[in-house]
């Protein structure tokens, strides 16, 4: 059944459409900076899931401290909105980074994190080029097996480099454990604490990370801040993690129903240039339909997403608009250039998805 709202967005946006909730937006972040207040945690939001300056803006307005982002590129679509104190939580290589780092520098208080010698090594052309010391912090890697050093020994080696290059400072370390992982990271940032203690240093920021581990927020005794990015929107992933509910989801995907070729099939608008084919850790189908949660999304073609309809009581009709809360929403928001704000039944306009596609 399409709703008031849906034939609106069709009519007036076309689907298609991602759809966020503004009244649900304020209440994730409220809600999420909340939780960091209560445990004396700064909270430093990633901005990968929306990619708006305005979004970045309305979380450091409601006490963030900073912003995260994962790409150069994204951090130069903040700075240039006035957003200051960034990190840049990914290494970076390359004499064409170190320029645009050490010009960002000039102007936006920048963070970035190494695990290795290498990219700790290249730091001090981007910080000769800013005219001013470039804080640096170590990536542990505490059982997730993507970035970060494996040891604390390795750690702590990597913290003195840092010390004693030119125009670098220490500034700490940033993890992200596994949700289940934190004793194990604790034992690590103590080992390693411990020992750039010995040698005459410090770790005035420390940052976990992701919005999965919210429910573990505050546990790792010594951290400074946390950097959770899919919060403000949330997603089937945040869900089946426990981390949010349905109500929690601001942003949806609004499909128009274009083909029942047959009673257990039918054929969707968004295909896998819309909803993304991620499957988001496992999760049955490609998105949860609000409308018809018993419908599956069960594959793609780029512009067709293919429902099974075999276990639904209630099955959509040729024209009929449904709303989709995606397996990942960080990828599906990549995919397109503004997305719809809403707030009740009023359509506010369009919001550009500025930092969208800076892959470098």
């Amino acid at each position: 059944m399409t709703t008031s709202l849906a034939a609106k967005i069709a009519r007036e946006v076309g689907t298609p459409a991602l759809v966020i909730d503004m009244e649900r937006v304020e209440r994730n972040i409220a809600r999420v900076q909340a939780m960091c207040d209560a445990v004396g945690v700064a909270n430093r939001p990633h901005i990968k899931t929306h990619k708006s300056p305005l979004l970045a803006k309305m979380q450091i307005d409601a006490g963030a401290r900073g912003i995260t982002c994962q790409k150069l590129g994204e951090a130069e679509v903040m700075a240039e909105a006035g957003i200051d104190d960034i990190l840049i939580s990914y290494n970076l290589l390359g004499d064409e980074k170190m320029a645009r780092l050490g010009a960002l520098h000039e102007h936006a208080t920048m963070t970035v994190a190494a695990d290795n010698e290498v990219v700790i090594a290249g730091l001090p052309a981007a910080a000769a080029r800013a005219g001013r010391p470039l804080g640096v912090v170590v990536e542990c890697d505490t059982g997730r097996q993507r970035a970060g050093v494996e040891t604390p020994a390795e750690a702590i080696a990597l913290a003195r480099m840092i010390a004693a290059s030119d125009g670098l400072i220490f500034k700490g370390f940033m993890l992200y454990p596994t949700e289940d992982g934190w004793p194990r990271a604790q034992r690590f940032f103590d080992e390693a604490l411990a020992g750039i203690r010995a040698h005459g240093l410090d770790a005035a920021m420390v940052s976990t990370g992701g919005s999965p581990n919210l429910k573990n927020l505050g546990q790792l005794s010594g951290a400074t801040e946390h950097r959770p990015g899919t919060y403000i929107y949330n997603d089937r992933m945040q869900v089946a993690a426990g981390v949010a509910g349905w109500d929690d989801c601001a942003l949806t995907v609004y499909s128009t129903v274009v083909s029942r070729a047959g009673p257990e099939r039918g054929i969707l608008d968004a295909g896998s240039k819309t909803l993304t084919s991620d499957p988001g850790g496992g999760l049955d189908g490609y998105g949860l339909i609000l409308d018809h949660p018993e419908a599956r999304i069960a594959r793609f073609a780029e512009e067709h997403g293919f429902l099974d309809l075999s276990r639904s009581n209630s099955r959509p009709a040729i024209g009929d608009v449904v709303r989709i809360v995606p397996n990942h929403v960080c990828v599906v928001v990549n995919m397109v250039d503004d997305v719809v704000m809403v707030r009740g039944e009023e359509i506010l306009g369009l919001l550009p998805v500025a930092a969208r596609g800076k892959l470098k």
